[in-house]
């Protein structure tokens, strides 16, 4: 069983970010990796992972990185696989990062969740798998309705609230 999806992180300090996307990908029975390469410490790494990455299975590259957040549109630049960039929270409470990955020139465009949103990055990958595998399209089917079942459920709850003047 080789990775599908390879998740990079600029340094380990990043992992507790990064873990949300780890967690919904094994939730999903997805194979993943999990690396850390620097834009600016390993470039020659990121390089080599970038350009063998397609050949080793990969199909869909998660990056998070902070401050200057250049790893995910670095990683785009040497790969046609979709690459989906996770700002982290460093600095500039993460405008930074954010504006870093978003702000990509035409023709290296890196698909952006929010400031530390790596579970949105672990869903947005399995979707972009499931359009090849009916497994992970059931998969997310199931973590949809789940969705919807909670949002239910809670507004069931917000009935139990009084107030003097609710009127529902």
């Amino acid at each position: 069983m080789g990775p599908k999806v390879s998740i990079i992180m600029g340094s380990t300090s990043d992992m507790p970010v990064m873990e949300g996307a780890a967690k919904i990908l094994n939730d999903f029975g997805i194979p993943f990796e999990i690396q850390a390469l620097s834009a600016h410490r390993t470039p020659e790494e990121v390089e080599k992972f970038a350009k063998g990455a397609a050949d080793r299975g990969i199909k869909v590259i998660i990056a998070g990185a902070g401050m200057a957040a250049h790893l995910p549109g670095v990683i785009a630049s040497m790969t046609t696989l979709p690459v989906i960039g996770v700002p982290i929270k460093a600095s500039l409470e993460g405008l930074d990062s954010l504006l870093s990955i978003l702000q990509m020139p035409s023709g290296v465009p890196v698909a952006t969740v929010g400031i530390n949103a790596a579970q949105n990055a672990g869903i947005l990958a399995a979707q972009i798998l499931a359009n090849g595998d009916p497994a992970i399209s059931e998969e997310l089917r199931k973590f949809k309705e789940n969705l919807k079942k909670k949002v239910v459920q809670a507004n069931e709850e917000l009935k139990n609230i009084k107030y003097p003047y609710k009127t529902n």
